[in-house]
């Protein structure tokens, strides 16, 4: 009876752990989100304007991302605060299922506290669910697929199979990714004794599940010259050329905090060499095929690697837990999580909006962190990830005005061509509060939505040089300039052109202004 009591307080005690560190989590993305902050973020932008073209796919993501987007604007609108509560609860979720995983491989609450505390305030997590983008919900999804796994490990039931293929469907739908999770439980089955559930029906069961749901994509890059496979390849060769395996394992320590360094570790040891924790080595191959993976892409972003690191955190935890209980170590006990606490309080202004912009810069300049990003880009004063907030209403406002200085008759014949799906996003997103004309942008998705209506006269040009615009115009005149303090540096002291009069037909140019990155 006693041993029944002790196990259901641990239960309650491990439960109310976990709870409060998703609270903690659920609570700091929220007062983000609705006292501090920046503004909205360029991926943002996009991701309403694929909401409002909903469809199989796109460019450069599944559609499942764009079609939850559309329901919560429909819910809750979209001001950045209910923006961005899908992530918050989303992150929530995530710390959540990271301390389940912890009570499912015999973690005590030690393990529950090192886990969670180690990804709640890690700045790779912190940041992407700070915006409202697919990987919020990558991150959950890897997280409950392994869950879900560990559970398959230790009960063997069978309908578990089909609610991993669910997960993972939906998971790929989301994004590619769970493509390499796949392909890491697939080896990790036939290298450890789990291998017997391949003379039952149920893997199988779970690979069609996930293959039937994931198959709307596929079918859509059929119909549309195979445009992700285009994107991925141009982003390795132009945007991420700069990144390579050093830059991968020197960003991943820094991003997801280097003090839980030993945790990571520790989870490997666990997996791969500690006899309890053999019994799950096949989710420790999901992350080294995935690491490995992403080492002979060669250009791949350390964030890739992210959503692998909740059940490395988890099994660290355990394995942390018991090297403390058999070395006696109890100063390791208390240190190593106030470490990690101390240390990620630390960066957390460097990944999440809390500090107003200006003392943010001071800030990351007294810690000497300089402005960085990982698309080989010119920064200034701030990093990426903050820069992409800053400038769009400038941007949409400035446009409009040039908009306004045109006549009546002429505002009926004008578009505006965008660079890139940021500015074209801005325009689409701020019709709402100035007066602007359509938008055509030959970037991503936008290019398959098409120019529309061609029978325009006048195009207001964002970017670019008058000599260039002549090329294709025979009128082109500078009307104005946006000016942003804190942008990125390449969306700063933009020219705004007016052209008139094409010389050439615009829907011959538009297979020109075609670019996937």
């Amino acid at each position: 009876m006693d041993t029944t009591n002790n196990a259901n307080k641990f239960r309650r005690n491990s439960l109310n752990i976990i709870i409060g560190f998703s609270v903690f989590e659920l609570l700091l993305h929220l007062y983000t989100n609705a006292f501090a902050g920046y503004g909205y973020f360029r991926d943002e932008l996009y991701y309403i304007a694929c909401s409002r073209h909903l469809a199989a796919g796109y460019v450069d993501q599944p559609p499942l991302a764009s079609y939850i987007l559309f329901i919560s604007i429909k819910l809750f609108g979209d001001s950045i605060f209910a923006l961005r509560l899908l992530p918050a609860l989303a992150s929530s979720i995530t710390v959540f299922i990271t301390g389940l995983m912890v009570r499912k491989l015999n973690g005590g609450h030690f393990a529950i506290i090192l886990a969670c505390i180690s990804i709640s305030i890690a700045p790779l997590f912190l940041g992407m669910n700070s915006v409202y983008s697919m990987n919020s919900f990558d991150w959950l999804f890897w997280s409950l697929a392994v869950y879900i796994v560990i559970k398959i490990i230790i009960e063997g039931k069978n309908n578990l199979w089909i609610w991993l293929g669910i997960v993972l469907g939906f998971g790929l739908l989301n994004k590619i990714d769970l493509l390499w999770f796949g392909a890491g439980l697939l080896i990790g089955l036939i290298l450890t004794p789990q291998r017997k559930y391949f003379k039952t029906k149920w893997p199988y069961v779970a690979g069609i599940i996930t293959f039937i749901m994931f198959s709307p994509y596929i079918f859509w890059n059929v119909t549309h010259q195979f445009a992700t496979l285009e994107f991925m390849r141009r982003a390795a060769e132009i945007k991420y050329s700069s990144q390579n395996p050093v830059t991968l394992i020197s960003d991943l320590i820094l991003i997801l905090n280097p003090f839980t360094i030993p945790v990571w570790f520790a989870g490997i040891y666990f997996l791969f060499l500690n006899k309890d924790g053999k019994t799950f080595r096949a989710i420790g191959y999901i992350f080294l095929v995935t690491f490995l993976i992403l080492i002979i892409n060669w250009h791949s972003k350390a964030e890739y690697l992210g959503p692998a690191f909740p059940m490395l955190l988890a099994a660290g935890g355990v394995m942390i837990e018991k090297f403390i209980k058999i070395k006696s170590m109890k100063w390791l006990k208390y240190s190593l999580p106030i470490i990690i606490t101390l240390s990620g309080i630390i960066l957390i202004p460097l990944a999440l909006p809390i500090l107003p912009v200006g003392n943010f810069i001071n800030y990351s300049k007294a810690l000497g962190f300089q402005p960085s990003n990982s698309e080989a880009h010119h920064l200034e004063k701030l990093p990426q990830h903050y820069a992409d907030m800053f400038g769009w209403k400038n941007m949409a406002s400035t446009v409009s005005k040039v908009y306004s200085s045109l006549s009546p008759e002429e505002q009926k014949r004008t578009v505006v061509y965008a660079q890139n799906y940021g500015e074209a996003g801005a325009v689409d997103f701020f019709r709402k509060d100035f007066p602007l004309p359509r938008v055509v942008c030959g970037h991503n998705n936008y290019w398959f939505w098409g120019p529309g209506d061609t029978t325009f006269t006048t195009v207001i040009v964002i970017g670019g040089s008058k000599e260039d615009h002549l090329q294709t115009c025979d009128s082109v005149e500078q009307a104005g300039v946006v000016q942003s303090k804190y942008a990125i540096p390449y969306e700063n002291n933009l020219p705004i052109f007016i052209c008139r009069h094409l010389k050439i037909p615009y829907k011959v140019i538009w297979q020109h202004v075609r670019f996937f990155i």
